[in-house]
């Protein structure tokens, strides 16, 4: 079963060609890991899947339906959400807060309509309890660990109910432990059934938690392979030049 189908995908500006012929899938619960160097196209290529830029040619299935996406409200409907590489949290709020942020929940009492604080904070304690992440819903973001925040980030995502969650540079900056963390927390996603595509610079991070390893090299899939298929060694090599094709 295939959740993602990239058939085709192009993108340019004027005469610049960002992306060329991008054709691979992703499945439901797949882990797949997007490499690539500097100007390779990995940030067009999810900028385009997210429904920020949409694609000058080829096409894109997700689930059932053919998408063509014009806004990434469009993607957040479908189910696809991303995490980006600042994670764009409100340091000075809690935890349930930046979980909830735009999506809040309300109670009535008579005619007033009022912040219902205590079931927001509920869902968010859930949400951690399902991702065994000790992250504290009340807890203000900027007290927390490079680890707590991706938590948060990733909580916003399962809130949303989301199908495919791309992650830029998740592990960037962050303490070993904490990179063991996250990476614990991208292996949970897979369990639930969510699909990840992981964009890293980090080789030891995509061989230890992906399936699969796609390789970028000028706007172009150069390598679409099984991790189990491949060594860091070979994606290097891809990455730079110096094998051309895998």
């Amino acid at each position: 079963m295939t959740l993602l189908q990239l058939e085709h995908i192009g993108k340019s500006y004027g005469a610049v060609r960002a992306l060329s012929d991008v054709s691979f899938a992703v499945a439901p619960g797949e882990i797949v890991g997007l490499m690539g160097d500097n100007g390779a196209g990995k940030s067009t290529l999810v900028k385009t899947i997210a429904g920020v830029f949409p694609p000058s040619d080829g096409t894109m299935r997700f689930g059932d339906a053919m998408v063509h996406f014009t806004s990434p409200h469009q993607a957040r409907e479908a189910g696809i959400e991303v995490v980006h590489q600042d994670l764009a949290l409100a340091d000075n709020l809690s935890a349930t807060a930046n979980v909830f942020l735009g999506r809040e929940l309300h109670r009535r009492i008579g005619p007033l309509k009022l912040l219902d604080h205590a079931a927001m904070e509920r869902r968010t304690s859930a949400l951690f309890a399902e991702l065994k992440s000790e992250t504290r819903a009340g807890e203000i973001v900027r007290r927390m660990s490079g680890g707590q925040r991706q938590a948060v980030a990733i909580a916003r995502t399962r809130l949303a109910d989301a199908r495919l969650i791309l992650m830029d540079e998740p592990t960037a900056a962050i303490s070993v432990r904490q990179i063991a963390e996250v990476l614990a927390l991208i292996g949970r996603l897979r369990d639930a059934g969510i699909a990840v595509m992981l964009i890293s610079h980090r080789m030891p991070d995509v061989f230890e938690v992906c399936d699969r390893v796609v390789v970028m090299r000028r706007g172009r899939v150069v390598a679409d392979k099984a991790i189990a298929h491949s060594s860091p060694q070979e994606v290097t090599g891809l990455i730079t030049g110096a094998i051309e094709h895998a």
